[in-house]
């Protein structure tokens, strides 16, 4: 099977871990050996409720069994669509009342971004250094590395950077900006959270020169930081939010959310101006619903900041330097890439799963599900603690 997987399925990297899986369930994946891996990744934070969590399977198979895709994205009322539309509208500012469905992050970021340009009627967006918004043409327009844009350029134009937490660079924020792009806390560039009022004071800005502020919660989002959004933590609500990954535990889909007034533009000169197929897909939208209510019904939320302090209680090593992020987005620094590479290799030798960041090689990702209990935290930590004993030896000898 990897020979296969290899020889006909396109590849990312040239050395991809290629853990063949049986099934997952809970917090572990099972590999075709009968190996069980303790799972601190969650597919990259989108398997909020862990694997194969029984209420969203029930919503799948329910849907299933009803109907599949009917037809394209707003033409037919689709109940599962509308009921996770307004059950997000019950969660979010009023302002963040209608909410566009589409297939993935990137794909609601590339929405965004015809949305603020389209009702703004300017073209310049303004994003981050070392943001990370997605991979799509317009996405990847929005990044700085020019190692992974280039070689894909001409990308669209009118994109330039500030700095995450430089006030100073604010005025880089003018009348000619359509909008202003920022992660609610940097993911890629190593789990970074806003400094005091930072984003209120980039709020402020948008509003003073009529430019809009986009959020994106692709990461965060779904409650992996203390709220069900990072950014109520903050006190700076969005124009357009940016949401994905976590919103169906596992399965894909991602939204913009905005007032109706502004997403109505979308909707006229031109008509259809943002079209999906599958967006707001019956199954896809029963899972994501079903993903909502459980995490917003009960102690998941509250939880995170619980586990997350178990995290840094339990991890204290001379190798980790500091412990980024919040709730169960968290990354650990340390001085070189070739210790988290190492650390990310021995734990999976181990049975834990662990993975990269995109732009910080020093850091090591950490976001289980927000269903992980106590027990595998320990169980975790205790194989990475092990790991850096290891690597710490073999260095000093």
């Amino acid at each position: 099977m990897k020979d296969d997987f290899l020889a006909y399925q396109a590849q990312t990297t040239s050395h991809p871990l290629g853990l063949q899986i049986a099934h997952a369930k809970g917090s572990y994946i099972y590999d075709t050996n009968g190996g069980a891996h303790l799972d601190f990744v969650a597919g990259v934070s989108a398997n909020s409720l862990g694997h194969c969590h029984p209420k969203v399977v029930q919503a799948i198979q329910e849907q299933a069994e009803t109907y599949l895709h009917v037809m394209v994205y707003g033409e037919y009322v689709l109940a599962p669509a509308v009921d996770l539309c307004k059950a997000l509208a019950d969660h979010l500012p009023p302002q963040l009342e209608t909410t566009y469905l589409v297939n993935s992050g990137t794909e609601a970021m590339e929405g965004a971004l015809k949305l603020a340009r389209r009702f703004t009627g300017r073209s310049e967006i303004i994003a981050a250094h070392n943001a990370y918004h997605g991979n799509t043409m317009g996405s990847l327009s929005l990044m700085d590395y020019e190692e992974r844009k280039g070689p894909f350029r001409p990308l669209i134009p009118d994109v330039r950077h500030i700095t995450f937490n430089k006030l100073e660079e604010l005025e880089k924020i003018t009348v000619k900006t359509a909008a202003v792009v920022l992660e609610t806390i940097q993911g890629g560039a190593g789990f970074i959270l806003p400094k005091g009022d930072y984003l209120q004071k980039v709020r402020k800005k948008c509003n003073e020169v009529g430019a809009l502020l986009i959020l994106d919660e692709i990461q965060p989002g779904f409650g992996r930081t203390g709220s069900l959004f990072a950014f109520e933590q903050y006190h700076c609500v969005p124009d357009i939010l940016v949401m994905g990954k976590g919103m169906a535990s596992g399965l894909p889909i991602g939204a913009f959310s905005a007032s109706s007034k502004m997403m109505s533009s979308l909707s006229e000169q031109p008509k259809l101006g943002h079209i999906t197929t599958f967006g707001g897909n019956p199954v896809i939208a029963a899972a994501a619903l079903a993903t909502l209510k459980e995490i917003t019904s009960g102690n998941l939320i509250g939880a995170t900041l619980t586990k997350e302090k178990q995290f840094r209680k339990r991890l204290k090593h001379p190798l980790i330097n500091e412990i980024r992020g919040k709730g169960l987005m968290l990354a650990l620094l340390f001085d070189n890439a070739d210790t988290a590479n190492e650390l990310v290799l021995r734990a999976a030798a181990n049975g834990l799963i662990l993975f990269w960041l995109l732009f910080e090689p020093r850091a090591v990702r950490i976001s289980p599900p927000l269903t992980i209990s106590a027990q595998e935290i320990d169980e975790g930590c205790d194989i990475i603690l092990q790991a850096l004993n290891e690597i710490a030896d073999r260095v000093v000898n």
